[in-house]
């Protein structure tokens, strides 16, 4: 069967001989003397395979399956099979396989760190492009605030003043000065505030 019964990765501890090559050179002869023809020509063959899979290392990996063939070879002391050069081409599918994922891996891996490298440069310029809208709604509403006539600046400015309580003192005493009720003077204030806001869209668009 050209299947390998097994197609595992190198192993760390295993070191070609020249006795497992020149068994390796004599699977692939079967039988015939070729003086190193036959393993020439399979592995001119392997680097074909790797250069369509469009591999950049086609060299080491048709090395690569010539290694675990004769590491096999001596392992079992002799593979069976219809082709030798079949059977190497079934191990290059194996080891082929192998150096995709591990190609995959790095450029997931990499894609990752450059996608967070993105995100991260992608988050501190929506960071930097918020704190100059602030900015600039800042600048805007200063603007707009100082257009107001004296009484209404000083009736939004005193509205929205202070902190709990003294917010709510603040507003008595301005309901006060400017004879009003307090839902008089939160009507008032609503209104100076919409107008606000409009003067400072505009100023925020005229800005951009």
């Amino acid at each position: 069967m050209d299947r390998p019964s097994t197609a595992p990765a190198r192993k760390s501890n295993w070191v070609a001989t020249e006795g497992s090559f020149k068994a390796l050179l004599e699977w692939l002869d079967q039988g015939l003397d070729s003086k190193g023809e036959a393993y020439l020509q399979v592995r001119r063959r392997l680097v074909t395979y790797f250069d369509r899979k469009n591999c950049l290392s086609s060299d080491d990996l048709a090395d690569e399956t010539l290694s675990r063939v004769q590491r096999r070879l001596e392992e079992l002391g002799s593979i069976e099979t219809e082709s030798p050069a079949k059977f190497c081409y079934t191990v290059a599918k194996y080891v082929f396989l192998e150096h995709l994922r591990s190609g995959r891996a790095k450029e997931v891996s990499d894609e990752l760190v450059d996608s967070a490298a993105s995100k991260q440069a992608a988050a501190a310029f929506e960071k930097e492009e918020e704190e100059l809208e602030r900015e600039r709604a800042l600048r805007c509403l200063e603007r707009c605030v100082a257009e107001l006539d004296a009484e209404r600046r000083e009736m939004v400015i005193g509205y929205y003043y202070g902190e709990q309580r003294a917010k709510i003192e603040n507003r008595r005493r301005l309901a006060s000065k400017f004879g009003l009720t307090m839902n008089a003077l939160s009507i008032r204030t609503f209104r100076i505030r919409e107008r606000l806001e409009i003067c400072v869209r505009r100023c925020i668009k005229n800005a951009k």
